[in-house]
């Protein structure tokens, strides 16, 4: 008998440390949401430019929950539904969206120009340019400066963010007919242009791209 209470002190030790294990595991193998991850949105060290900079906003680490983007205006409301939103790296990559989508326009570029835009601007952007090619005619931008950007309006809206930029550049614009003689504009004359764009990105969408919706010169 005194062997068989032994053997069954054992069996009971043996399933109480098993026990334990599992416990351990269980609490040393589970995220708490403490540890310290990769910020994506840290800027990487200094180095070459890439070429191809299209990303209006940094990568969303997290998804809004449903309802959490409740219909709002203002920059307090864009934080309030979008915790990673940044106004400085935002105005960085618009600045730079800018620079692209003026250039490729100027070029007759769709390729580069499509994915940047909405259905609606990108057809408005390309009846332009089919109508530029059938008159023989190109288009020569020279975008000499980006003298200011801000921010003009933000909000929710059916939720998606939004937000309108103001930019204010100095350009030389010159059409030219096929013979190369100057149909519009003046290549020696540096005009001052003021538009408002107004970029869009749904809040729960994993793409950290913004699309461009509207483009308003006043």
């Amino acid at each position: 008998m005194g062997d068989g209470y032994q053997y069954l002190d054992i069996v009971v030790f043996a399933v109480i440390a098993g026990l334990l294990v599992l416990r351990l595991r269980s609490v040393l193998g589970r995220r708490t949401g403490n540890e310290r991850r990769r910020d994506p949105f840290t800027p990487p060290a200094p180095g070459p430019t890439p070429e191809k900079v299209v990303t209006l906003s940094p990568p969303r680490d997290r998804v809004p929950p449903p309802g959490a983007a409740a219909p709002g205006s203002g920059i307090v409301a864009l934080k309030a539904a979008d915790k990673s939103f940044d106004e400085a790296s935002f105005l960085a990559g618009a600045r730079a969206a800018f620079e692209i989508i003026v250039n490729a326009f100027a070029k007759g570029d769709t390729a580069t120009l499509q994915p940047l835009l909405s259905e609606q601007v990108f057809a408005s952007f390309n009846d332009a340019i089919r109508a530029r090619a059938v008159q023989h005619e190109t288009l020569e931008t020279t975008l000499a400066s980006i003298k200011a950007l801000e921010i003009a309006a933000a909000g929710i809206e059916r939720d998606s963010a939004h937000v309108t930029v103001k930019f204010i550049s100095d350009q030389i614009n010159v059409t030219r007919a096929a013979d190369g003689s100057v149909v519009e504009g003046n290549p020696d004359q540096v005009d001052e242009k003021t538009d408002l764009w107004t970029f869009v990105r749904p809040l729960r969408s994993r793409d950290p791209n913004w699309t461009l919706v509207a483009t308003q010169s006043p």
